[in-house]
């Protein structure tokens, strides 16, 4: 099938509309479409679309050789490339997998100085080594952090419309429940984007066949690659720590009380010799990291407890890759997954909540059973987050709304597998819903 459409699309073509644009850097998790993308912006916007990657060429680390100036890369280029252009205006500049040649990030100053051609840098791992190309680019690059498709892309994959959004919101904003075709027609496409994740090459799979056959496979190889990731980039004992704290997170998930812990990992862990291992993965873009707050009151910001914290996967296909197979059609069937199942769409949550771009904190009260999922803020309330794998009562939410110690909670949400409506402790919405918070 073509080319999938993607927010990064709006986001590209902003960034060529303004005339003091910088070179350009999309971060992001491997496989995650950021190559696809760009190269399908740059051959719709530019005559010449020179593309290096540092990982199939590696060659071409040697184009600073004689220095960083713009003229001094182009022969230097051209020298190993005698096919390419130079057109000034015309041209794109495509430095991929900037993370095996992070040094070429120190040219950027010179190209947005000299202004003839556009840059775009690409890579995978980027934030675990980005203070190398944040030293040798400050002030002279803009900064996209790319993550995989949510349930909007996927939709407009599906074939729907780009006014699908606008068109599920408005049953939120009047509160309109979904017909009975709707909410089964949805919900079901929202199961199977939890089955099959956000990485483009899975859902490009599963629309083309119309089935879930071979997901499985290359889910399980994505893991084997972002494991052979650890092996490559990380150091010494460190691949080891890293790939426990990778492997355990589906078992921790599993578990009533989500909260991570180091414990549990490897006999004798403790969290100052791990800490540094899950910020690596969190860099890398696998996971995401949920912070216990203190209180729930605002701010949010500062007011947690960094030696608290549940851990999530960036993508839910990860987590379905290491969960057994059958889970697949556990999944598909809703049934027979118990506590999995609460893992699952707790997880898909966290990631639809990270992709639009909040923090991830939930609360845990040590000297009673008050527990909240997630929180996020309005200007002047916080908003309690609770996700229900089935539309049961929740007393957690219901004290944090209706209790006078929590004074900057006046209402707070209920992501259900069921329809909008309204109840006692908190708004329900349907899960499918979750990437409009």
């Amino acid at each position: 099938m073509g080319y999938l459409k993607r927010k990064i699309d709006t986001f590209l073509s902003e960034w060529k509309a303004d005339p003091e644009r910088n070179p350009l850097i999309v971060k992001g998790a491997r496989q995650i479409g950021k190559t696809e993308s760009v190269m399908h912006f740059a051959k719709e916007n530019y005559e010449n679309v020179i593309y290096i990657n540092f990982v199939e060429e590696p060659q071409y680390k040697d184009i600073t050789a004689d220095g960083y100036k713009p003229e001094q890369i182009r022969k230097n280029i051209s020298r190993l490339n005698i096919d390419v252009k130079f057109e000034g205006g015309k041209t794109l500049i495509f430095f991929d997998e900037l993370q095996e040649f992070p040094d070429i990030a120190t040219a950027l100053k010179f190209f947005k100085i000299e202004g003839l051609y556009d840059v775009v840098c690409s890579g995978s791992l980027l934030g675990v080594n980005y203070h190398t190309i944040e030293s040798n680019s400050v002030g002279y690059k803009t900064d996209f952090l790319m993550r995989s498709m949510d349930f909007e892309e996927f939709l407009w994959a599906k074939g729907y419309g780009f006014d699908i959004a606008e068109e599920l919101l408005a049953h939120i904003r009047e509160r309109k429940p979904f017909s009975s075709l709707e909410q089964k027609l949805y919900m079901g496409l929202f199961r199977d984007y939890c089955l099959v994740g956000g990485m483009p090459a899975l859902v490009s799979r599963y629309i083309r066949n119309g089935t879930f056959e071979g997901i499985l496979q290359m889910q399980r190889q994505l893991v084997a690659d972002y494991q052979e990731d650890v092996r490559k980039y990380a150091e010494g004992i460190e691949q080891t720590r890293i790939l426990n704290v990778f492997n355990r997170i589906p078992v921790q998930l599993g578990r009533d009380n989500k909260k991570f812990q180091i414990s549990k990992v490897a006999s004798g862990a403790k969290n100052k010799d791990y800490w540094g291992c899950i910020e690596w993965l969190n860099d890398a873009g696998v996971i995401m990291i949920c912070y216990c707050l203190n209180f729930p009151e605002l701010p949010l910001k500062g007011n947690y407890d960094d030696s608290k914290y549940k851990l999530y996967f960036a993508d839910t296909g990860l987590l379905i890759a290491l969960l057994d197979d059958e889970v697949q059609d556990d999944l598909r069937k809703n049934c027979n997954l118990g506590t999995c199942k609460g893992a699952l769409y707790e997880n898909i949550v966290a990631e639809a909540l990270t992709k639009s771009g909040a923090g991830l904190f939930y609360y845990k009260r040590q000297d009673s059973t008050l527990e909240e999922d997630f929180f996020m803020r309005t200007k002047d309330c916080l908003v309690p987050v609770e996700v229900k794998a089935a539309n049961a009562t929740s007393k957690s939410l219901q004290t944090l709304i209706k209790s006078d110690k929590y004074a900057d909670i006046q209402w707070g949400i209920k992501l259900v597998d069921g329809n909008i409506g309204y109840a006692n402790d908190g708004v329900p919405l349907t899960l499918f819903c979750s990437f409009f918070l």
